[in-house]
């Protein structure tokens, strides 16, 4: 919600407080009288008094505080009036995020600081989590190895996502114990998050949100179609944006086991897991999102630059016209004319005086107004 106010067009609901304007108004020309007579004052000490040394007197004194005060107050009479502006309201869809998380054995590689690639992606998701407004935003959850398994439908609840997150953060649900986690079949991660957004539509119509893709990866062994599959997500216009977890030096694969406890080798499995750069920057490329690598760029940055891509495809659904409560734009500038006054005070009694004083005018207010 994007309100932008017409402030020549302002009104005021209670408008017999305009009278108090009268006021100020009369304070005024006694200030203008007060500083008529120090001028006069000071012209006249200049004239009669003899001094050895030349004596500096202020032009105004202490006065810059009462004209201060005066503006302050008239603030405070405005915003009892209750002033009002038209406003036009954009009313914007979100972003319907759909995360692509790779499960496979590779993310067990401990080659990023702080755990393994799984774990490394987990944090990094919790940031993403907390970058999002959560207002009109949804967000979906998929996981995929040889086979994808979605965990969460699109959302407006963060409760749901970090909830999954704090369940997931330590490995992920493939075991190794499955030779289903020894592939990345990224044709069928897409083919799920495509799903994800059908099945969405299918229970609740037609999403206004942008959606968009965001995996998560170190691009090892990639298997199925995957140039289908990317055509298949920009043929619905959604880009895909990937973010890299791991390092070029690598380290080594976890040993696999079979159902039986007994480890076996598999020969076209190498010994030492690195990150594909080169292969996921294509892959962002021909998707038509951009490439991130966790580690290279900070967390946040990575974060709020997907956002902010995916808020540029954001359309604007409808514009309201309301009216907004302008009072608080008096009540601030009554406050911050009468601090400036307080720079021209030089009394220390004084300045304690208009303090309380201060003090028991806003208490009063709050009591009108509330």
């Amino acid at each position: 919600m994007l309100p932008r106010i017409a402030f020549g067009e302002v009104a005021f609901g209670r408008p017999a407080y305009l009278w108090l304007l009268v006021l100020p108004a009369l304070l005024l020309a006694v200030w203008i009288w007060r500083l008529a007579a120090r001028r006069a004052d000071v012209r006249r000490l200049a004239r009669h008094r003899l001094l050895p040394v030349r004596e500096r007197l202020t032009i105004i004194g202490d006065l810059p505080f009462w004209l201060f005060l005066l503006a302050a107050i008239s603030c405070l009479i405005l915003a009892l009036a209750g002033p009002q502006g038209p406003a036009t309201t954009l009313r914007q869809g979100g972003i319907d995020l759909v995360i692509l998380q790779d499960g496979s054995a590779s993310m067990r590689v401990s080659d990023v600081p702080g755990g393994d690639r799984w774990q490394r992606s987990m944090r990094f998701l919790r940031t993403l989590g907390d970058a999002l407004s959560w207002r009109n935003d949804r967000v979906a959850l998929s996981l995929f190895a040889r086979i994808a398994a979605p965990q969460i439908r699109l959302t407006t609840d963060p409760n749901t996502f970090f909830f999954f997150l704090d369940h997931l953060s330590d490995q992920p649900p493939f075991r190794l114990e499955d030779e289903s986690s020894w592939d990345t079949n990224l044709e069928r991660g897409i083919h799920w998050g495509l799903r994800l957004i059908e099945r969405d539509e299918e229970m609740y119509g037609e999403s206004l949100n942008a959606p968009l893709f965001i995996m998560l990866s170190d691009g090892e062994w990639w298997s199925g179609e995957v140039d289908r599959a990317i055509e298949e997500a920009r043929g619905r216009n959604v880009p895909l944006f990937v973010v890299g977890v791991g390092t070029l030096g690598g380290a080594r694969m976890p040993r696999f086991s079979s159902p039986n406890g007994v480890e076996e080798r598999d020969p076209s499995t190498p010994l030492m897991s690195r990150l594909d750069r080169p292969g996921l920057q294509r892959i962002a490329e021909k998707a038509g999102g951009q490439y991130f690598e966790l580690g290279r760029d900070g967390d946040r940055r990575i974060a709020n630059a997907i956002i902010d891509s995916g808020r540029r495809r954001v359309r604007t659904l409808d514009v309201s016209e309301d009216a907004e409560q302008l009072y608080w734009y008096f009540l601030n500038s009554a406050a911050i004319l009468a601090g400036f006054g307080l720079i021209f005070l030089r009394d220390r009694t004084e300045l304690w005086i208009h303090f309380i004083g201060a003090g028991l005018a806003l208490v009063g207010l709050g009591r009108l107004l509330w």
